[in-house]
């Protein structure tokens, strides 16, 4: 690990494919960072071993070990606080954290929602979009805050929703998208140039929108 590199950890509950995306892009360059350690609430998660296979340190606490939300955030703060990362990244962890945690971390905790929040939070959001009838869907990255899916936007990349879309058409060209913002906000992030100060996020010392910056995608690609 070189000590001079910012240093991220990742946290996970499924397979890990925004997870890839970032180890891709600390490869490729354009992320100058050291992912510290990948923590997963699952141990099956697949993440996991595509931690391992990149030689990065991993961790499971198991959020079913605990008998409260408050316990499980506890042991969880004391794992990631080991690690002391700039940067706390949440890559598909699908757990409701408290006040306190996300406090703790407050404006250096990003999260990936496969929706154009403010629109869908929570699940089942490629579904929800296609049921709505909305013309358009996409993917945030937002700063974490108490609210569920509700601290301020940095980035969003928005598809059209074709006519013959079923949630899972529309799930793989949304990942498409996330794999391309994420590490993206991320560099912003590490190089100074994004930053959290009250509830709205900044970039170059500029607010962003409400919606943060948009990226339109053709559809298909």
């Amino acid at each position: 690990m070189s000590s001079n590199r910012h240093g991220l950890v990742i946290l996970i509950s499924g397979s890990g494919t925004n997870l890839q995306a970032i180890i891709d892009a600390i490869k490729e360059g354009t992320v100058e960072a050291d992912i510290r350690c990948v923590i997963s609430n699952r141990a099956d998660a697949y993440g996991l071993e595509r931690a391992r296979q990149a030689g990065i340190a991993t961790r499971v606490v198991d959020h079913r070990q605990y008998d409260s939300r408050e316990s499980f955030d506890a042991a969880l703060q004391q794992e990631i606080d080991q690690f002391q990362p700039d940067l706390v990244v949440l890559a598909g962890f699908m757990r409701i954290l408290t006040t306190e945690f996300v406090r703790h971390y407050r404006g250096r905790m990003l999260n990936i929602h496969p929706s154009l929040l403010p629109k869908f939070r929570g699940l089942n959001t490629h579904a929800r979009a296609i049921e709505a009838g909305e013309a358009e869907h996409g993917v945030t990255v937002h700063f974490v805050t108490e609210e569920l899916d509700g601290g301020p936007n940095v980035l969003q990349a928005i598809i059209p929703i074709e006519p013959d879309d079923t949630p899972d058409t529309l799930r793989v060209r949304v990942q498409r998208q996330e794999h391309f913002i994420f590490p993206e906000a991320i560099r912003w992030f590490l190089s100074g140039r994004l930053k959290m100060e009250g509830d709205q996020a900044l970039l170059d010392g500029a607010p962003l929108p409400y919606s943060g910056i948009q990226i339109r995608s053709g559809g298909q690609q």
